[in-house]
C-alpha cells in the first residue's frame, strides 16, 4: 500500500504541534512540569494558548500526545495477512521507532528522551501513560477489525497489541534509565523477543 502523503495543511499543522510540543518539553525540564503553565508554553512557542489547547486540549497531552498514535493502526494493517498477528504488530513498531529517533526526525532523539523522562519523573504523567498505549491499541484495533469473521478476533488483538505495547514502553523506558545510548529499534526487538518467546530476532 502506498502511503499518501500530507497535504500542505496537514504538515503545517504537524509543524506547529512540533514546536509547541518542543517549547513545552523544554519549559518542564528547566522549570518543572507543575509550575510551567500552558500560557508559558504558548507564550514561549509564539502562539495563542487557544492554539496549543487546540492542538493539545490538556496539559498532559503536551508531553503524552503525538502523531504516531494516529498513523500506527493503517501501517499496521498494509502488512501482510499471511504474517502471524503479534509479528505484523510487532515489527511495525520496531520498524516505527527508529526515525524517531534518527538523524532528522522531528525533534530528534533528545526531545523523545526529554519526554520520556519527564514521564518517569512526573506523578501526573505517569498517571496518564496508560491513556497512551490505548490509543495505540485502539488505532490497531480499528484498522484490523474488518479483517477476520471470528467473533474472538476483538479480542485477540486488544491482547495482541497490549502485550506488544507493554513490551515497547519497556524497551523505552530502559533506553531512557541509559541515557539513549543502546539502539531503541534493537531494544524494542529484544523485549518482544523476550515477550514472545524469540519470535522477533
Amino acid at each position: 500500500m502506498k502511503r499518501k502523503l500530507p497535504s500542505l495543511r496537514e504538515r503545517q499543522r504537524l509543524e506547529t504541534r512540533r514546536l509547541v510540543q518542543k517549547h513545552a518539553t523544554r519549559l518542564f525540564l528547566a522549570r518543572g512540569y507543575d509550575e510551567t503553565t500552558v500560557n508559558d508554553v504558548a507564550e514561549a512557542a509564539g502562539v495563542s494558548s487557544m492554539t496549543v489547547y487546540r492542538h493539545f486540549p490538556t496539559k498532559e497531552d503536551l508531553v503524552l500526545r503525538d502523531e504516531y498514535n494516529e498513523r500506527v493502526g493503517e501501517r499496521i494493517a498494509s502488512r501482510p495477512k499471511s504474517e502471524p498477528l503479534v509479528q505484523r504488530i510487532g515489527r511495525t513498531l520496531i520498524e516505527d521507532i527508529g526515525p524517531m529517533v534518527g538523524a532528522g526526525a522531528p525533534g530528534g532523539k533528545e526531545l523523545l528522551l526529554a519526554r520520556v523522562r519527564l514521564v518517569m519523573e512526573t506523578p501526573a504523567l505517569r498517571a496518564r501513560q496508560w491513556e497512551g498505549q490505548y490509543a495505540i491499541q485502539k488505532a490497531i484495533v480499528e484498522a484490523l477489525r474488518d479483517e477476520s469473521n471470528d467473533p474472538d478476533w476483538e479480542f485477540r488483538l486488544w491482547v495482541a497489541s497490549g502485550a506488544c505495547c507493554a513490551a515497547m514502553r519497556a524497551a523505552v523506558m530502559r533506553w531512557a534509565e541509559q541515557d539513549g545510548r543502546p539502539d531503541l529499534s534493537r531494544l524494542v526487538a529484544d523485549a518482544l523477543a523476550i515477550a514472545f518467546e524469540g519470535q522477533f530476532p
